[in-house]
């Protein structure tokens, strides 16, 4: 299924499965609504309605020459939730996905929303700067954009090798391996660049202190996308009210490796 974003006319591709209280997926970045694959039919089996959105430059969704900078996709997803007229809302966000839903809550506020989980989020806010002493200096991220720009498949079969953290003892085949590579492969090259640019520079402590509804957390102490010291940690520390789960060994693919325990803990949320 398709819809028009009223900014810049883009259209996005999103996928619409059962009936019931509604979770929204936003995905990783590079990824697209195949990544939930495993939450989906769990999900729908007990009785929710779940609705995965394809950011733009990804999946089926236009590429745009602009428009990928975390308000834009931010209120991409406000485009969605208006356009399907969603209430009392659960957002999921995965990654970059968990960066847009804090900004969504921050730019349209909480009226459709009944509860937010971040799942190995990048958040509150990745770049080192006088008042975030703990972030990542700007020059590894020029490193990784050049690195990207010079051979962007071998950059993304590394990123692959250590996404699931399998030297950690998670099993994943290599089937799983080369399946998540190449939906990565799919997204847009120049999304890909702009988005990683965007993530980076894109603050959010503000927005997770002004979040209100309830929240979960989960994040996994061997993430190497998502340093849990930079990121999982410090969102909690913002949180103080929220559910902050740590599971050991995890990756930043935990939706896959973790997925029977990510399930559980989400459904908890849920019905809590």
């Amino acid at each position: 299924m398709f819809f028009t974003t009223p900014t810049d006319g883009t259209t996005l591709a999103y996928e619409d499965y059962g009936d019931g209280p509604v979770i929204v997926f936003v995905a990783g970045a590079m990824l697209n609504t195949d990544m939930w694959e495993y939450q989906i039919p769990f999900f729908v089996e007990r009785g929710y309605r779940c609705i995965a959105l394809d950011r733009r430059g990804h999946g089926r969704s236009d590429r745009p020459r602009g428009g990928y900078d975390i308000d834009t996709t931010a209120d991409d997803l406000a485009a969605l939730l208006e356009h399907l007229d969603l209430t009392e809302v659960t957002l999921v966000g995965h990654s970059t996905g968990g960066a847009e839903i804090a900004r969504y809550l921050a730019r349209h506020g909480e009226s459709r929303v009944a509860r937010v989980a971040f799942v190995a989020a990048i958040l509150p806010f990745l770049k080192l700067t006088d008042d975030n002493p703990v972030g990542v200096p700007e020059a590894m991220l020029e490193e990784m954009l050049r690195r990207i720009r010079a051979d962007r498949p071998k950059w993304l079969s590394r990123q692959s090798q250590l996404y699931f953290a399998e030297q950690f003892g998670n099993e994943v085949s290599p089937e799983m391996s080369d399946l998540t590579y190449r939906q990565c492969l799919s997204t847009s090259p120049w999304a890909i660049l702009k988005i990683q640019e965007a993530v980076f520079h894109c603050d959010n402590r503000e927005a997770l202190r002004g979040i209100t509804v309830p929240a979960l957390i989960v994040h996994g102490d061997a993430d190497f996308s998502a340093p849990i010291d930079i990121t999982g940690r410090r969102t909690a520390e913002l949180m103080p009210y929220a559910d902050y789960r740590e599971y050991p060994a995890a990756g930043h693919g935990l939706y896959v490796t973790h997925a029977e325990r990510l399930n559980a803990d989400l459904l908890e949320f849920l019905k809590a």
